[in-house]
């Protein structure tokens, strides 16, 4: 029985025979680690480390993987990692027995084991346990990354990130961090009078946020439904139920591309306090902001991406208009007309689309020349009332409305507003939603007639505010893609060995020299490529052209466009290179983070959707049966940023 078991799992490496065979001598021996149920652990490797002076010449018992393991004759050392961190254990057959030392010389690196012994420091001064018992609680069948280079590819640590979290501390250490967050915002709240609640996941209509929804079927109702991409319009149906402060922490679903920054479901944060403003949400949210540093960083004063971020001083505040009249030049308030926007936007080459009005030109102004200049904590107020249909205008400006974004690091990381309550003036909104929806915006509003319904048995005045967790937790973790803080983020299925479960068995595997395997056999029979320059070019004229090796910091779909992919890409200079590639077609943008890639770096720059492209990526290009097929130059991951190709 044990021994089919163990022959299940195809393209199996030398070194994982032999642990297999380990666990079958084992389990016939009558020793199957896989039929230990628990065992009793007193303590972890920090608190005994913290606590030496107590626990010196005490019995504890820890367990853990082992990531290291010594032999020497009749004594070893071995290191185990637990939750905490690393501790060292002293291993001596005559304390241990002759049997029991044999046994735990056949130990591997990433079993998971127990040891029982005394506290004690070693001459080098090294805290650890003198083993009196050592227990096989799991075999690992698959060796670990060899311990010197660990796990650095990021596709492998993202999609094996239990792995990543085995070899890489301060992964665990960021997930630990995040959890911290979550309880910390919880506790700020609480001590708010917030009330935590729960709302729909599976919803009919997909509203609160400009945003495409994945769809689903109901399979016992027979109705299409959403995964909800907002957590908006059922908390504000709790405040016109009389629950005056309401939150809630939760996924939400976005049928959108992935890149630093955005992952299609991720954690948003929603609060509503009735009888507030969005001056009510500046207060909190600085306040919380402050806390949650304090709390989790130990400083309101921070460091992100090597930038010094003080949240210890009051956050700064600028109209959109302000900040779009700052950094661009132009004053909107001096534009009466969506052609004269339009007019502006072709002047300062922002792209937008022909169904755009004023204020759609206004964030798009801000979108280009404002976002990335708002590096301290800042407060950009008083939106468009186009890009804001469930806010309240401003009583003294019709065309705008009570709401604010906050900035940290030219990223937002929440949206607030003065909610409409206003049942007739949200119908019109809606009215207008549908209209853009109609014109080509597959982002828009849909009407929400039990919404409305509610906001007409009446909803009292609220302030309400969306937070990106995952940015929150990105800023204070010093984490510098979604990716880093998701524990199990958006891949695309492999096309590789097992795409049925997406299991890649090389991942984990540590590199074997002198292992044979067989190389993919690829029919080109089929192919058609174009056939070679007659001409010849000289020497001096190649040679101009300036070839590098860049990696992707950054990969995602320019908006409007279905062919055109932004990346930003390390060159080596140390200044980020933008180059835009009319790829989307062959790739998603998620494929391409982390990937080493070869470009022309000395083209002029080239105008291309409003966004300047500098340079060229290179691709290779065929025809196959008819149809155009392309790959990206992808090179080996150890060829660093900015070395010349001759």
């Amino acid at each position: 029985m044990a021994e089919a078991k163990n022959n299940q799992t195809p393209d199996v490496s030398e070194q994982d025979k032999i642990r297999r065979g380990k666990l079958a001598d084992l389990q016939a021996a009558g020793n199957d680690p896989f039929l230990i149920t628990k065992y009793n652990v007193t303590h972890h490797s920090m608190e005994i480390k913290n606590n030496f002076d107590e626990l010196e010449g005490q019995e504890v018992t820890v367990a853990g993987r082992m990531m290291q393991k010594r032999v020497m004759g009749k004594a070893s050392f071995c290191n185990v990692r637990d939750l905490q961190g690393d501790i060292q254990s002293y291993v001596a057959r005559d304390e241990l027995g002759t049997e029991a030392y044999q046994a735990f010389k056949k130990f591997d690196i990433g079993d998971i084991i127990g040891i029982k012994g005394k506290v004690f420091k070693t001459k080098t001064g090294e805290i650890s346990i003198h083993a009196t018992e050592i227990t096989l609680l799991s075999k690992s069948l698959h060796t670990l990354p060899e311990k010197f280079h660990g796990l650095t590819n990021t596709d492998i640590r993202y999609r094996q990130r239990y792995v990543d979290l085995i070899m890489n501390p301060e992964v665990r250490d960021t997930f630990i961090k995040r959890s911290q967050i979550l309880k910390e915002i919880r506790n700020f709240l609480d001590g708010r009078g917030f009330m935590e609640v729960e709302t729909p996941m599976l919803v009919s209509n997909a509203g609160g946020a400009a945003a495409r929804p994945f769809e689903t079927h109901y399979n016992a109702l027979d109705e299409d439904v959403k995964l909800r991409i907002s957590l908006e319009l059922y908390l504000k149906r709790l405040i016109v139920g009389g629950l005056e402060r309401v939150y809630e922490i939760g996924r939400v679903f976005r049928n959108e591309g992935v890149d630093t920054r955005h992952n299609p479901e991720f954690t948003l944060m929603e609060l509503y306090q009735a009888y507030t403003d969005y001056e009510g949400m500046m207060e909190l949210t600085e306040s919380m902001f402050r806390y949650l540093a304090e709390k989790v960083c130990g400083s309101a004063v921070l460091s992100y991406n090597g930038t010094i971020i003080d949240m210890s001083k009051p956050f700064e505040r600028i109209t959109m208009m302000d900040a779009v009249k700052k950094y661009s030049g132009v004053d909107f308030t001096e534009v009466k007309t969506d052609e004269e926007a339009k007019k502006l936007a072709d002047e300062h080459h922002v792209a937008y689309e022909a169904r755009h009005k004023k204020g759609d030109i206004i964030n798009l102004f801000f979108e280009e020349f404002c976002e990335d200049k708002m590096i301290q904590p800042t407060f950009v107020t008083d939106h468009p009332i186009e890009i804001s249909p469930l806010t309240k205008k401003k009583p003294s400006n019709s065309e705008l409305v009570e709401r604010f974004e906050l900035y940290i690091y030219g990223r937002e990381m929440c949206n607030a507003y003065s909610e409409l309550n206003d049942p007739i003036d949200q119908r019109e909104r809606f009215a207008a939603q549908e209209e853009a929806f109609a014109a080509g915006d597959d982002e828009a509003n849909h009407t929400d007639e039990d919404f409305l319904n509610a906001l007409e048995i009446g909803m009292p005045p609220t302030g309400g505010i969306g937070y990106g967790i995952d940015r929150l937790v990105m800023l204070l973790t010093d984490s510098q893609a979604i990716r880093d803080v998701l524990l199990f983020p958006t891949m695309k299925s492999l096309d590789g060995v097992n795409k049925k479960n997406d299991v890649n068995n090389t991942a984990s595997e540590a590199p074997e020299k002198n292992v044979k395997t067989e190389s993919e056999k690829i029919d080109f029979s089929k192919v058609k490529v174009e056939p070679l320059f007659e001409e010849f070019v000289d020497f001096d004229t190649f040679s101009k052209s300036d070839f590098r090796a860049v990696k992707v910091k950054e990969c995602v779909a320019v908006p409007k466009s279905k062919k055109l992919l932004q990346f930003t890409l390390d060159d080596g200079t140390g200044t980020d290179r933008t180059i835009l590639s009319g790829i989307h077609s062959f790739y998603e943008p998620e494929e391409l983070v982390g990937k080493t890639l070869i470009a022309i770096t000395n083209l002029p720059p080239r105008a291309m959707m409003g966004i300047d492209s500098c340079g060229m990526l290179l691709s290779a290009i065929h025809e196959e049966e008819g149809e155009e097929k392309l790959h990206l130059l992808m090179v080996d991951d150890h060829i660093p940023a900015g070395a010349k190709l001759y």
